[in-house]
């Protein structure tokens, strides 16, 4: 299941249990034919239920954010810069903890999420911290609308958001309308070689890298409450390769300055990696390192077209 993450890793947790020796291909869903008015519902009726869930967990712990004023990932800020007095955007921003990381480092923030529940959070949040922010309850595809075309001068998202998107071409689309000239998008996700490598050392693979077409998940709890009880179980997911997001960036008219995966991510998704002292887990030295993760920065140049096309070529 992808994760959703919004803040920084969790805790240690106990050793996995033991895996088969030999792994099955994990789950990747049930083909999923509606549309996207359809597929939008569901996800947003899971992420509305579990939006206390994860106020109230380790996972996000608000309480230690109200102290820290801080929840983004070491290389994030040095490879974004400084984003004092500079105007920026945080598409999917769920609860808004990273969007007001931003806000505590200088920068003018705006947060867009499909979720109402998540948008309240994220305002009461906002206000209990006095850090000035905006929140907006938008479909991701209608960001240009709903916030202003060519209004920011950075465009973030964070990690586990791709995965919620059929269309990657209306959203570098919308991504890039966004910003102004000279402005950059700042991409940071989990990479996509995770979804299809075994689960106990996390080097073997064992799925289908290319199956992404949206897919239906049932899936109760929460990555952040995982014995929770919740009644929203159903979401629509897609997973693209790292190939067809730097084509759709690219295809949106923004110059990529570079690409960097790492082998390091938020949580033991396979039960060999260990936490290190920064906070990531990573593989035990001396074993092969999968990339885990990737950022991703593209600048939108000075000629360009602030009405990009928001549609996938047919």
């Amino acid at each position: 299941m992808a994760a959703h993450p919004d803040n920084s890793p969790p805790p240690a947790g106990p050793p996995h249990p033991q895996a088969p020796p030999h792994p099955q291909a994990p789950a990747q869903g049930t083909p999923f034919d509606g549309s996207h008015t359809q597929a939008a519902a569901h996800n947003q009726a899971f992420w509305d239920e579990r939006v206390p869930l994860h106020l109230a967990s380790d996972l996000y712990d608000v309480d230690g954010f109200r102290v820290s004023l801080d929840s983004l990932r070491p290389f994030e800020p040095v490879e974004v810069g400084d984003v004092t007095g500079r105007r920026l955007a945080h598409l999917q921003c769920h609860i808004g903890v990273d969007t007001l990381s931003w806000a505590a480092r200088g920068a003018a923030v705006t947060g867009l999420d499909f979720s109402p529940a998540a948008i309240d959070a994220a305002r009461q949040l906002a206000a209990d911290l006095a850090l000035p922010a905006r929140f907006v309850v938008a479909d991701v595809y209608d960001a240009p609308d709903a916030l202003g075309r060519g209004g920011f001068d950075v465009v973030y998202t964070g990690f586990g958001a791709l995965v919620w998107l059929a269309d990657l071409t209306r959203w570098a689309g919308a991504a890039a309308a966004l910003l102004a000239p000279g402005g950059a998008l700042y991409l940071a996700e989990f990479h996509p070689i995770t979804q299809i490598l075994d689960e106990h050392d996390g080097q073997r693979i064992i799925g289908d890298y290319f199956a992404g077409v949206p897919r239906r998940w049932h899936t109760a709890g929460s990555y952040a409450a995982p014995d929770a009880a919740t009644t929203d179980n159903v979401t629509v997911q897609c997973d693209h390769t790292l190939g067809e997001v730097i084509t759709a960036v690219a295809g949106a008219g923004l110059h990529i300055q570079f690409v960097h995966e790492r082998p390091v991510t938020l949580f033991a998704r396979a039960a060999n990696l260990r936490r290190g002292t920064d906070g990531l887990y990573r593989a035990p030295d001396g074993t092969p390192r999968p990339p885990l993760t990737y950022t991703l920065r593209a600048v939108k140049p000075p000629a360009a077209d602030r009405d990009t096309p928001l549609r996938s070529p047919s």
